[in-house]
Formats: C-alpha cells, structure tokens, sequence
C-alpha cells in the first residue's frame, strides 16, 4: 500500500515549513539560506524534478539537519512510489544517517534533561535544540513510513507504531517548551513554533484522536481480518480532519480493499472512483483497479455504474508515469495486463480484482477470515469451470488457468487444506512451457510451494523451493516486490532448526 511521503501524511507543500539547519561554524550554511535551499528544493520535487533536489541537498546532507531531513524525505517519497527493494535500503539507510545528524544537536547530550531549561541558554543555541528535536521527530515519521512499505506483517507495524508514538512524544515536548517561551520572535523561532504546530497538526490535537493513529489501528484491525472495525475506524479517520486529503486517499484505499476482500464490489468500485478522480498518485493503477472491480461484477451491475470497462483497460496504459526517470513495477503489470483489451475482440481477463489481490499482498488478510477465504474459494472455483468448459481456448487461457490455480491453492491454504493446495501449486508449475505471457506467476508459485512446506515443518524443502524462485528466474513483473518476500522467508528459515515448524 504505502503510497505516501512521511511527515504525519501532511501536504506536500508543508514538508518543510519548518527548514532549518546547523552548526559548525566552519562552513557559511545559516539560518536563513538552509530555509530558502530546503525550500527551494521542495519546489523541485513538486514539479517532480527529483535528481535537481537531491544534488542542492546532498552536500550538506551530513553536516546540516534540515538538509538531512530534506534529502532522506525525497528518498523515502521514492521508495515508497518505486518499491524497488535498492530504492528502499537507501531511504533506510539516508534516514539512520539523518536520524544520527539530528541526534548531534539535540538537547538529550547534555548534563539537562528537559527542553524547558533550554530558555536560560542563549536563544541561538535554544533555537538549533529545539529544531533539532523537531527534524528527529519527523525523520521518525518517515522511518515508521518506510517500515510499514518494506514489510506488511504484524511486527512491522507494531514497530512503526512506536516510532510514531515517540514523535507525538517528542512534537508535545516541543510544544510545552514552545509555551515557556513567547518572548523570542526570531525568524527561526517563527519557523519553529509552524514546525511545531505542523508536527503538532499531523496528529489532529483539535481532534480527540489523531488521525494518523486512527489510520494506524484501523490498518491493525485490517490486518487482524476485522475488516468491519477497520471499516468504521477507516471513515471516523476521514471525518477527523478535512485539511490533508493524502491521508483521505490512504483510507479510499484500504477501503477499497476491506471491501474488495469481502467482495463487496459496488461499495470497492466507489472508493476506485474516488481515487481515480482525485489522487494524483497513480492515475494508471487507480483506472486499472477500477476497471478490474467492475470485471467482477454482473452486466446489469456494471450498466447502472455508467463505465465501459474496456474503455478503462484501455485508458491505463496513457497514464503510466516516471518518477525520477524510473517506472513504477505495479504500474507496468497493469499496462502489461490492459494490452489484452487492446485487440479488436478482446479476451476480458479473468478473476483480475483478485489477482490485484494477490499483488498488493491481501491473500495474507483474507486468509485470517475463513468467511472470506470460503467465499473467494467459490468465486475462483466458477472461474475454473469456465475455463475449463471453454469452447475455443484462447492463446490466453494456459495464463489464466495457473493464475486461478495459484489463487485456489492459496485460499486453500488458508483453509487448512495443505494436500490440495499444494497440488494446486504443482499444476502451476507443470504448466510452465505453456505460459506465454504471465511469466511471474512461475516464481511467485514456487515461493508459495516453499511457504506451505514451512508451514509443514519440512524447512530443507521450503528452502530449495524459494532458492529455485530466487536464483533461477528473472526479468519477470513485480520481481522486486516477490524478492521482498522471498528475503524475509528466507531469513525466518535461517533463523529455525530444520525440520521443525
């Protein structure tokens, strides 16, 4: 999921309100030319120049804190529109290092606990402490961002959860110190009390709930497979706060999803539509996403929506983007994947909402809810028949088998039935001389095959079948996204004696 820059899922524009820098008195980088580079550098990202921005703040990115914080935030704005698995170690590691820089100025070093007594300090020295607890803050922010996109499991987000609890803790320590004293009106103090009341914002204190921590629980819940309170929590998010519509789009989003897992696929359809029509994000995943939940649903229910769904698969590959001269790898499976409708009597895909499903890692949640699982079974189970009665066989059709062989073996997995699933995952990889287009579904099912023989206690086959994936297939769709999952398996499998579950 994890399509949004850190920063308490605040407006872009506002990232950086609160510039500011650093120390030693070698180098001529004040007060007042840290603010206007940040800034300035900003503006680039916006207008999506990503290379100019990171060259203005690079050189300083080590020596001064805002600088730091600038550079580490576009790092992570790219990592979590790329999810290239590179792209994402250099945002962690850029946000440790400016974590580190932060650290040098902040007031916790010395003999005085409290950022209260900063006041009998001179206010220059005052000033640089309190900015650097702020930059900390939000570097804090962006590590918990990075931590929710590099891993969807439960640890992750209970660590991303601390992360963000520490910057609330640290933003209302700014906050009291900021009320101790109204006496300084510096420029950089006026810098600092916005920053203050931005980081302050970012956890919605008008509010009796922070709609990040709102957010936060709702995804807990998802997570869990309680998707009705995660739902409820997901709209309370919506109706807490009207300024940042970024964290809106988070909650279409996951709504979207809540509803897609539970095929409910009007109400999934409705939040598709909203995000096509106002996120920026990716226009091409968003019309994709669409035109694949109204493929679920019968005739008569895609007539009342208005919407050609060929006309939509059709529109998506107009939409892909690049973002710092890089293509975005679930933007390419879904150009890859509207090609089919291209043809002047096309072959609709099948079951595609739930091979999105698949992509976006929502097997693992469903899988919580037998109710789900038994119901998406049944759905998966109809398009088999179909395809196995099908009259003229398209050139398509070994692709779609294994696809919707993959995703039964998957929901059987979930179910508790091992035998059948893996017999599922077999006739995948049986097909293999067959498959002509969907390639990536070889070395995802191997990587499924090894999961479920972990899952039996047999480690040393769990262990051939995801060195198979990882070593001997490439050039695939989403590779970097399976090769996430194949390092986190691999590193569990490591980590347990053999042969026991």
């Amino acid at each position: 999921m994890a399509h949004h820059v850190g920063n308490g899922g605040a407006e872009e524009e506002d990232c950086f309100e609160d510039a500011y820098d650093k120390i030693p008195a070698a180098c001529k980088m004040d007060l007042h030319t840290a603010i206007q580079e940040t800034q300035c550098a900003l503006n680039l990202v916006l207008n999506n120049k990503f290379s100019e921005a990171l060259d203005l703040l690079k050189p300083w990115s080590r020596d001064s804190m805002y600088h730091a914080l600038g550079y580490s935030t576009i790092l992570v704005m790219q990592a979590t529109m790329t999810f290239e698995h590179r792209d994402i170690q250099t945002a962690m590691s850029t946000i440790k290092d400016a974590l580190q820089t932060c650290q040098r100025f902040r007031k916790r070093n010395s003999v005085v606990g409290s950022l209260s007594s900063l006041i009998s300090k001179q206010s220059n020295l005052q000033e640089e402490e309190m900015h650097a607890e702020i930059c900390y803050a939000e570097c804090l922010l962006q590590k918990a961002t990075l931590t929710f996109v590099q891993d969807e499991n439960m640890i992750s987000f209970i660590k991303g959860g601390l992360k963000i609890r520490t910057s609330y803790q640290i933003y209302k320590e700014c906050q009291n110190s900021l009320n101790a004293t109204q006496d300084v009106q510096s420029d950089a103090f006026k810098q600092f009390e916005g920053g203050v009341k931005l980081g302050i914002g970012s956890f919605n204190l008008k509010y009796p709930k922070g709609s990040i921590i709102l957010f936060y629980s709702a995804r807990i819940s998802a997570l869990r497979g309680n998707f009705e309170k995660a739902r409820a929590m997901y709209e309370e998010c919506i109706s807490s706060q009207q300024e940042w519509k970024q964290i809106h789009h988070l909650c279409y989003w996951e709504l979207m999803w809540t509803h897609s897992y539970q095929q409910e696929w009007q109400q999934a359809y409705l939040y598709a539509d909203l995000l096509c029509k106002e996120s920026r994000w990716s226009k091409a995943i968003y019309v994709y996403q669409k035109a694949a939940i109204l493929s679920m649903m019968t005739e008569e229910e895609v007539k009342k929506t208005g919407e050609d769904i060929m006309e939509l698969f059709r529109q998506v590959e107009g939409l892909k983007q690049r973002l710092a001269g890089k293509s975005i790898p679930t933007e390419k499976f879904a150009v890859r994947k509207s090609r089919r409708y291209k043809a002047a009597s096309p072959i609709p895909l099948v079951i595609p909402a739930l091979e999105m499903m698949y992509v976006w890692n929502g097997f693992t949640i469903v899988g919580k809810r037998a109710d789900s699982t038994e119901a998406l079974l049944v759905t998966i189970e109809t398009a088999e028949e179909q395809l196995r009665n099908d009259p003229s066989p398209s050139e398509f059709h070994p692709d779609d088998s294994c696809l919707v062989q993959m995703l039964k073996g998957l929901c059987l997995k979930h179910l508790g039935r091992l035998l059948q699933a893996e017999l599922c995952f077999t006739q995948v990889l049986s097909s293999e001389s067959r498959i002509r287009y969907d390639h990536y579904l070889i070395p995802f099912t191997l990587y499924e095959l090894g999961l479920l023989h972990k899952q039996q206690g047999d480690f040393a086959k769990a262990t051939t079948y995801i060195e198979n994936a990882k070593t001997n297939y490439k050039d695939y769709s989403m590779e970097s996204r399976l090769h996430f999952r194949i390092h986190a398996a691999l590193s569990s499998l490591k980590g347990s004696p053999v042969g026991t579950p």
